[in-house]
């Protein structure tokens, strides 16, 4: 494809106050099954000192996720590909369906970008205080991309009005991801729903329902992985 000429194709992430930044973490998520036992799991992770969470699967009682962080996309192709088809891991079974990928995204108010960017979700999902998780993917339908800009901005406000007050409770914080053109059923985002109790976010997925966005401008939702901290590593 050639580039027109003119200036340079800038896709830095841009936060308030013309903050600009190239850097973004990749954030993925990977469902087994067969796990009868987590605690070699969890060994094996910690022995490869990656940036993780393992998960125990509520929906599954052999059933475990692990949630990888980095901002090298290359990790997940390497290295972490090489964990998880290597002791433990290697006698599992792969879930395809709930296997999930995206990055971190500015939406241009972010008033320290980089710390948004990089370390929020990294304080969010290896918090030990909230070892509940629920992750899904999602997809806009084509009509939303259609409208104007006040109104898509007037529907993803109250969208994330809904939310505000479960993360000013304590109740639920939430992961939004990109995942445009890295998901292999096109979805658009990936979120991640994080608590000290499982209730809120089932609650806030509830109260989402309601939304212009959910009811109207949705194609797809799903599947869910719903989930239970059983190792995760420390926050750096």
């Amino acid at each position: 494809m050639t580039q027109p000429s003119g200036n340079p194709l800038d896709v830095r992430e841009r936060g308030a106050q013309g903050q600009a930044t190239d850097r973004r973490l990749f954030i993925q998520f990977q469902a087994f099954g067969g796990c009868v036992e987590s605690k070699p799991l969890a060994e094996a992770l910690e022995n490869s000192q990656v940036e993780a969470v393992l998960y125990h699967d509520l929906n599954d009682p052999r059933g475990a996720g692990v949630l990888a962080l980095s901002e090298d996309p290359a990790f997940f192709a390497t290295r972490l590909r090489d964990l998880l088809n290597s002791g433990p891991f290697a006698g599992l079974s792969p879930k395809a369906d709930f296997a999930m990928f995206g990055r971190t995204y500015a939406s241009g108010y972010e008033a320290d970008l980089e710390d948004y960017l990089l370390r929020r979700a990294r304080r969010t999902v290896l918090n030990p205080a909230w070892p509940w998780a629920i992750w899904y993917p999602l997809r806009r339908t084509g009509a939303f991309a259609r409208l104007a800009p006040q109104e898509q901005g007037a529907i993803l406000r109250e969208h994330g009005g809904v939310g505000h007050p479960y993360g000013n409770a304590g109740l639920a914080q939430d992961i939004r991801l990109a995942c445009h053109g890295l998901d292999v059923r096109d979805n658009d985002f990936v979120i991640g729903l994080i608590g000290p109790d499982l209730h809120p976010l089932s609650h806030l997925v509830q109260s989402m329902r309601k939304t212009v966005q959910t009811s109207q401008y949705l194609q797809s939702l799903g599947p869910f992985f719903v989930g239970h901290v059983a190792w995760q590593s420390p926050i750096r």
